[in-house]
Formats: C-alpha cells, sequence, structure tokens
C-alpha cells in the first residue's frame, strides 16, 4: 500500500493544485470513472485501520435522548436537562429525537444537497471557491487549500447568518430548503442553548446572552462512492471549532466520535439529529 510519503512534497503539491484547478472535486474523479484514488488522498494505513476498526465500540452506548415534552412539561424537561449534562460531560456529543425539526424538512435537505453535487458541473463552479468569508464557497477540501493529506468529499458552505445570502444568491438546486432547514436550525439551536445553559445551572438565556445563536453556517459534505475506500477517509480526525454543531446524518452513517480513547460509531436512527459540543462553547462554559 502506498503511504503519504509515496510522492514528494513537490509532487503532491502539484498533483492537489491540477485536482483543485479541474473544480470537479471527487464527484469528478467518480463521473471519470477512475478505479483507482490520486495518491494525494492516500492516507497513512494506520489511521484508516484505526478508524475502521469495528469491534471496539461494542462496550460503549452512545446517548440519545428523546426531546418530547422539553418545552412543555418542566418534570420531563428536569430529566432532559439531567442527561444532555451527562451526555456534554462524558461524550461532548449526544443524538436527540422529537427534536421539532419535521421528518420531511430533513429529508428535503438531504436530497437538496444531493441535487446540488449531482448537477451539471457549470451550475457547480459558479460558487466554487476557497474564501468562507463569502455567503456560499463550494470546494473539496475546504478547510485547507493545500492539506497534507486530502480526503473523500466535497463541500458547500452556506453563510447564513447574521448576514444570510439573499434568495436568488443561493443556488436554484436547494434555496427552498437552504432557508427553510436554517430556520429550523435557529429554533433547534435556542432550545439546545437552553437545555446546556440551564445544565450549567445557569439562567436558561445564558448562552443566547453570549450571542451563541448570533451567527451560524450550514456545512454541507458529498461523499461519492470511493474506489478505494481502505485508502482513504471522507473526513479526518478533528474538532468543531465553533459554540454547536447540529448534524444530520444520511442512512449511510459514516460518522464516528472518539470516546474514552475508542472510535465510536454513531449509527444514523430515523429522524434524529447529532449535537457536537464544539470547541467554544467548552470555553465559554
Amino acid at each position: 500500500m502506498a503511504s503519504v510519503s509515496a510522492i514528494s512534497e513537490a509532487d503532491r503539491l502539484a498533483q492537489f493544485r491540477a485536482f483543485d484547478a479541474t473544480k470537479a472535486g471527487v464527484k469528478g474523479l467518480v463521473d471519470a470513472g477512475v478505479t483507482e484514488i490520486p495518491p494525494i488522498f492516500y492516507t497513512p494505513p494506520e489511521i484508516v485501520l484505526d478508524s475502521k476498526s469495528s469491534d471496539r465500540d461494542k462496550k460503549f452506548t452512545f446517548p440519545v435522548i428523546d426531546l418530547q415534552g422539553a418545552a412543555t412539561d418542566p418534570a420531563k424537561r428536569k430529566e432532559i436537562v439531567e442527561k444532555v449534562r451527562d451526555a456534554s460531560s462524558t461524550w461532548g456529543f449526544f443524538q436527540v429525537l422529537n427534536h421539532g425539526v419535521p421528518l420531511n424538512v430533513m429529508e428535503e435537505m438531504k436530497a437538496g444537497i444531493k441535487r446540488f453535487y449531482e448537477q451539471d458541473l457549470e451550475e457547480k463552479m459558479k460558487f466554487f471557491s476557497h474564501d468562507l468569508t463569502r455567503k456560499i464557497a463550494y470546494s473539496s477540501n475546504y478547510d485547507l487549500v493545500f492539506p497534507q493529506v486530502a480526503t473523500w468529499k466535497d463541500t458547500t458552505v452556506f453563510n447564513m447568518a447574521p448576514d444570510p445570502p439573499k434568495h436568488e444568491e443561493l443556488p436554484a438546486a436547494n434555496r427552498e430548503i437552504i432557508q427553510e432547514y436554517s430556520k429550523e436550525m435557529v429554533k433547534m439551536g435556542d432550545l439546545i442553548f437552553e437545555l446546556l445553559s440551564e445544565a450549567l445551572g445557569l439562567d436558561p438565556n445564558y448562552l443566547r446572552k453570549k450571542d451563541c445563536l448570533r451567527g451560524h453556517y450550514i456545512v454541507c459534505h458529498y461523499y461519492p462512492r470511493c474506489p478505494q475506500p481502505d485508502r482513504t477517509l471522507g473526513t479526518g480526525k478533528h474538532t468543531d471549532s465553533d459554540f454547536m454543531t447540529i448534524l444530520l446524518q444520511d442512512h449511510v452513517g459514516g460518522l464516528q466520535v472518539l470516546h474514552q480513547d475508542h472510535w465510536v460509531d454513531v449509527t444514523p436512527l430515523p429522524g434524529s439529529l447529532v449535537i457536537n459540543i464544539g470547541d467554544l462553547l467548552q470555553l465559554c462554559a
């Protein structure tokens, strides 16, 4: 198996620049019918094997919290706050059900993301940029222009607050659902921040007053089928440098979290969302 060091630094940068210049992303490689991934995507074998180990997470149960009654039943809310406190302090993650976001909105959001990435390249290229200060930026490996190892995903970032893009500025493939989903995430975020504030023993409005809801991005990843999945990853090990991430998985799954030095699969549940306590919230709290 080839390793990251199998190509020189100069060749790696040249290959990444050539790949980036196509503006087609990994979807373009799949459409071109590649049967072997380019060397810039090779991930060290020990990292791939570590993340894909399937026998170490069996003793862990990823926390799932039912939010039914959180806004209407004081006794139920108290129980929920205790569960949020425990999951946040021990995992930094939890999965929520009965959160109030309509299922049809969640399903249309996933469909809208797929429509964007599977439309003609010329339409996607209109939004291509590595500048994350733009209101809409589509690229592959958006986090670093020339990362040490490229990952098998394409990404579009929508800067939805405090100064959202106009309706006509959004991609035609998903502009309606992006706006609707954004509104639902603001309501959802407001509730979770209330619960987290109470879990900290503070006033429900504490985190809201800290402007945790002032801005938000919608980050849409697309992971097309990889011809060599044992040589690369869709997303590498990282933390989220925000207050909180609300994550919507599709039925394929693939999300893992690091817990007690073990990678634990987060199995997608129908109608669920995953809450990730971000770096900024940990500092703020």
